[in-house]
């Protein structure tokens, strides 16, 4: 349907108005094209700087990268403190491989290569500018010159031999696209945790819960595939330039590939999103109407039947409950599951609202069926294989 010049297109945090009045998610700009890469890595890095500095002269930042660097060190010695917790929830031992997205003028990369060295830190950077500045200050630093969402995070921990722990100042304007592309790459367990900086909008959706107006997509997807913590508010002015909102330090830790299948229950991440999708592209409407369209796709005339279906939940999410797991225990769809609107179903919820619409029902498990290459990241972004 084309777009109707008569309506401006009305945002709200992150929503964008229809022709048709509804709202659906925006989360980064519709216009995006990836950079053109002319290589592929490059080997720039030693010396550690103590106070986040500008090279002067050379480094205007570029809003067209959504670029605004860090210039507090009293805000870089937090961020390297959180990433070290996150970094070490599940291990006893430092961080074998640590990936850097972004790393501009290298605020916090200074910091990291003076603590856990060259061998352990790359980073990945798109803008020429700052891939020249990091192989003068760091000669033995790898720096791959590539466009983050292009990037093939599994092939790479692969490559590694081991899940990658990535740190990051991203930019507001593909925040959620990294994101998911962080989430598909868990799929394989390629990536361990992530400790990075967003705009606090985003964080807050991301950690939102039931019920109220932030929680939507990212809420679903990151509450299921991963423990998310919230660890500060950073105000815009220990930034170059300063964004206009505040931004916020969040760190993620990926359940992995194991721990994922078990609260999916045989459910297939791509069904997953098309439930979640369809339901939030239509979030003030009951779950009845916002599916009515997928439901009458899949089952035709039948369709409503649907919705006085009452299932119960696979046996090996029961035991979970019983085990006291407080994830499993918030799965089961409530009676009136239909009559609710999308923000009133946890995580757990859509994951059950997936199974009734795709299967399978006896949330068998089987770890030879791969949970997908992209299910979340855009079509246009990574691998597709």
């Amino acid at each position: 349907k084309r777009r109707s010049s008569k309506l401006p297109r009305i945002k709200r945090q992150g929503w964008v108005q229809r022709d048709d009045g509804e709202w659906e998610w925006e989360e980064d700009d519709p216009n995006y094209e990836a950079p053109v890469i002319v290589s592929s890595t490059i080997t720039p890095t030693n010396e550690s700087s103590a106070t986040p500095t500008l090279p002067s002269g050379r480094f205007r930042p570029k809003q067209s990268l959504g670029q605004n660097f860090l210039r507090d060190g009293n805000t870089v010695t937090k961020i390297l403190k959180a990433f070290h917790k996150d970094a070490t929830l599940t291990r006893q031992v430092d961080p074998q491989v640590i990936v850097e997205l972004g790393p501009g003028a290298g605020a916090l990369t200074d910091p990291l290569v003076k603590t856990y060295g060259t061998n352990v830190l790359q980073c990945i950077e798109v803008d020429p500018r700052s891939v020249e500045l990091l192989q003068e200050k760091h000669p033995s630093l790898i720096v791959r010159y590539e466009d983050v969402l292009q990037v093939d995070y599994p092939k790479m921990a692969e490559q590694q031999g081991q899940p990658l722990i990535i740190v990051g100042n991203l930019p507001y304007y593909i925040t959620s696209q990294i994101l998911f592309a962080l989430a598909d790459a868990s799929h394989s367990g390629a990536v361990d945790s992530a400790t990075v900086t967003m705009q606090w909008e985003v964080a807050q959706r991301m950690v939102a819960p039931t019920r109220c107006k932030d929680y939507g997509i990212l809420s679903v997807v990151f509450q299921l595939y991963a423990n998310v913590n919230l660890h500060f508010k950073i105000p815009p002015t220990v930034f170059y330039p300063q964004p206009k909102v505040d931004s916020a330090l969040v760190g993620l830790h990926f359940l992995g590939p194991t721990r994922l299948r078990e609260r999916l229950a045989g459910v297939n991440p791509a069904h997953l999103r098309r439930v979640v999708t369809a339901a939030f592209q239509q979030r003030r409407k009951t779950v009845r109407n916002s599916l009515k369209k997928l439901a009458q796709e899949l089952y035709g005339e039948n369709m409503s039947n649907i919705w006085t279906m009452q299932p119960t939940l696979p046996a090996n999410i029961q035991e979970a409950v019983k085990r006291g797991d407080e994830f499993a225990a918030t799965q089961e769809l409530p009676q009136d599951w239909a009559s609710k609107r999308p923000e009133e179903l946890t995580p757990g919820q859509f994951v059950e609202l997936a199974r009734l619409l795709f299967g399978p029902a006896n949330g068998g498990i089987d770890p030879s069926v791969p949970l997908g290459n992209k299910v979340w990241r855009k079509l246009k972004h990574g691998k597709d294989v």
